[in-house]
């Protein structure tokens, strides 16, 4: 064991007395409407752009500077959960969190609204990191799965369901009341964690790199950043505003993986990687992440741009699944603990490259029943997959990588989702303007609509790659038996 390693990780406290289950409930539901909020508020941009007479590329900030935030900040949660108790970052989280949502409710023109909305992220990009360590520390290895299903419950239910409720508050009401109503839970969480949630770990307080964090915020930010611009304001990879930044923030990572392998104190300690069965989960939730948040970027421009259906439509037509998927995650996390990864990793990625398959095959002829029991399909095998393989991977770590661990696979499923999201839109986008290329009336509705198939199909075959490579990953898990201290 690496003693200066050992000393980098909160110290775990006394727990054998402390109830668990008012804790979990404390964190969830401060952590659902906090990620909730990353997909809450896009579908109101039309709205937005009228009231507050900011231009499209403008009011991209609302969601790129969200995105960037919480990039920036998840790396830097290792040390921070090192530096502060549960309470403290919990309840500091959620602080901060519910000061942007007030903002954000309140704001007397764009500027404010942003500030808002870089507040709720500053709050939700340290929210999950401090909800998946303290669910370590209080579960042993043969009891995680069950408690990891109820995160897989936050993280990917709420973001799902964001679009579909807000369409539906939207129908009657101003966007204000987007914040409005999240408000008075976010105070009732912060209530309910001051009551019940209680110190798993004690603060060791580790020496402070400032270099990695600079290192971290320019990597991961330009990378993140880059990304997302991909499309803002007809922004493509050849803009220099999407290359240099990408280009940027890779030389940074790339400084900042070798610092972090010299230092004895890592600000995330890369040395994680070591561990196969965490390695293998990493790239698995890589590859989860860009095929869910892309798919979900994805149809709702088949939905909308092909079979003409209202924004609302939309969203409800994607709802079943994205309640299926939050509902069944915790019961593949019992299953998880029963009887192991393989028994759920591998039938869930090989559903997925069948449902990938047929995504294919979609057509302006295709019929909405059809859409939604894909839809659905997709989600639960995603469910099957998602935190199955996270506790596998994380349970191979010994505690005092924890911290590092949590915060390396929420970074890579930020980034991912940006790349997923950029990288498919990007695709579509080509085979729609290709596919007008060739047509002998490319404003005609029916060729629009044909189009926008097209586009949507060219990103779904890569989808379909993508999955067979997660099979054949997952062929490769193997239960880990719990930490193995190296």
């Amino acid at each position: 064991m690496n003693p200066s390693g050992a000393a980098a990780a909160s110290a775990p406290a006394d727990i054998s007395h402390i109830k668990k289950l008012p804790i979990l409930v404390s964190l969830i539901v401060g952590a659902f409407f906090s990620i909730l909020n990353e997909t809450l508020l896009n579908i109101a941009f039309p709205e937005l752009m009228v009231e507050l007479k900011v231009s499209a590329s403008t009011l991209q900030w609302l969601a790129t500077g969200y995105m960037l935030v919480v990039g920036v900040l998840v790396p830097a949660s290792a040390l921070l959960v090192q530096w502060f108790t549960t309470r403290q970052m919990f309840l500091g989280a959620m602080i901060i969190f519910t000061v942007g949502t007030f903002v954000c409710a309140f704001a007397p023109g764009f500027e404010f609204l942003l500030i808002g909305r870089l507040l709720q992220a500053a709050g939700s990009g340290l929210m999950l990191p401090v909800m998946m360590n303290t669910i370590l520390i209080l579960y042993p290895p043969e009891k995680r799965g069950a408690a990891m299903g109820s995160i897989g419950l936050v993280i990917m239910f709420a973001p799902a369901i964001g679009p579909t409720l807000s369409g539906l508050i939207l129908d009657s009401f101003e966007w204000r009341w987007l914040f409005y109503l999240v408000l008075p839970f976010a105070i009732i969480s912060i209530i309910i964690a001051f009551v019940y949630l209680k110190n798993v770990s004690q603060p060791t307080k580790p020496k402070v790199d400032v270099l990695s964090i600079i290192l971290s915020t320019i990597g991961f930010g330009g990378i993140v950043y880059g990304f997302s611009s991909l499309g803002e304001g007809g922004a493509g990879w050849s803009h220099p505003k999407v290359y240099w930044t990408i280009i940027v923030g890779a030389v940074a990572l790339l400084l900042f993986v070798i610092r972090q392998l010299r230092l004895k104190d890592p600000l995330m300690d890369i040395r994680s990687f070591k561990f196969p069965a965490f390695t293998l989960t990493a790239i698995m939730l890589i590859i989860m992440m860009m095929t869910l948040f892309s798919s979900m970027s994805l149809l709702p421009f088949l939905f909308q741009g092909a079979l003409g259906m209202t924004v609302f439509a939309s969203g409800l037509l994607m709802l079943p699944g994205s309640l299926l998927n939050g509902l069944i995650s915790p019961i593949t996390g019992k299953l998880f603990d029963k009887f192991g990864p393989r028994a759920l990793i591998i039938p869930g990625t090989a559903a997925l490259v069948i449902i990938m398959w047929f995504f294919t095959q979609v057509s302006v002829e295709t019929s909405k029943v059809t859409l939604l029991i894909l839809h659905i399909c997709m989600m639960i095998s995603i469910s099957m997959i998602m935190m199955p393989a996270q506790t596998n991977g994380m349970n191979q770590l010994p505690a005092r990588y924890y911290p590092h661990g949590t915060a390396i696979l929420n970074t890579l499923q930020q980034v991912a989702g940006a790349i997923g999201v950029a990288f498919f839109i990007s695709v579509m986008s080509n085979g729609q303007a290709s596919f007008l290329k060739g047509s002998s009336d490319p404003t005609a509705p029916g060729q629009m609509a044909e189009a926008m198939v097209a586009g949507v199909h060219n990103a779904f075959v890569i989808g379909f790659g993508f999955s067979i490579v997660a099979l054949i990953l997952a062929l490769f898990f193997k239960r880990t038996k719990g930490p193995a201290e190296s």
